[in-house]
């Protein structure tokens, strides 16, 4: 699927959001998730990796998705958005995936993820090459979980 070349809804862009996602990274994996000079745009724009986002919610959902993860889920900004995060994975593979973010909320990250998910259109796909870790605030808050794979391929 293609998603539409537009412009980046202000959302993708808030640097609040961007500087959550960044520094939360830093600090719990110890390097850098952006070069210097890739900003916010480069970020849900060019990304070679797929960037994903869940809110604290009791069931959470997405609230930021970049350009390479909304092509390789197959839903649109407006749609990525109000998913709740469950259903980026089929019913059977649902405890795995609460089971690696219950690790998370634990340890503060987890890296080397692969994980099987499912595209609005019902394709099938492996994650492979992920981190994901704990959004925390700069009062200490937690605000949610993210993740980053840089492969993924589809399932047979």
């Amino acid at each position: 699927m293609t998603i539409a070349t537009v412009s980046p809804p202000a959302a993708a862009l808030d640097p609040d959001f961007v500087t959550l996602l960044t520094s939360s990274y830093a600090r719990a994996v110890g390097t850098p998730l952006v070069a210097p000079g890739q900003d916010a745009a480069w970020l849900y724009n060019d990304a070679p990796f797929a960037l994903l986002a869940h809110n604290t919610d009791a069931d959470p959902r997405f609230v930021y998705a970049n350009r390479t993860a909304q092509a390789c889920f197959e839903y649109p900004w407006h749609d990525f958005i109000t998913l709740p995060s469950r259903l980026s994975a089929e019913a059977p593979n649902r405890e795995e995936r609460q089971r690696l973010l219950d690790a998370v909320a634990r340890n503060g990250f987890i890296s080397d993820y692969r994980g099987l998910r499912i595209a609005k259109s019902g394709r099938r796909f492996w994650i492979e090459g992920g981190t994901v870790w704990e959004l925390i605030d700069a009062a200490g808050q937690r605000q949610g979980q993210a993740a980053i794979f840089t492969s993924w391929t589809d399932a047979v």
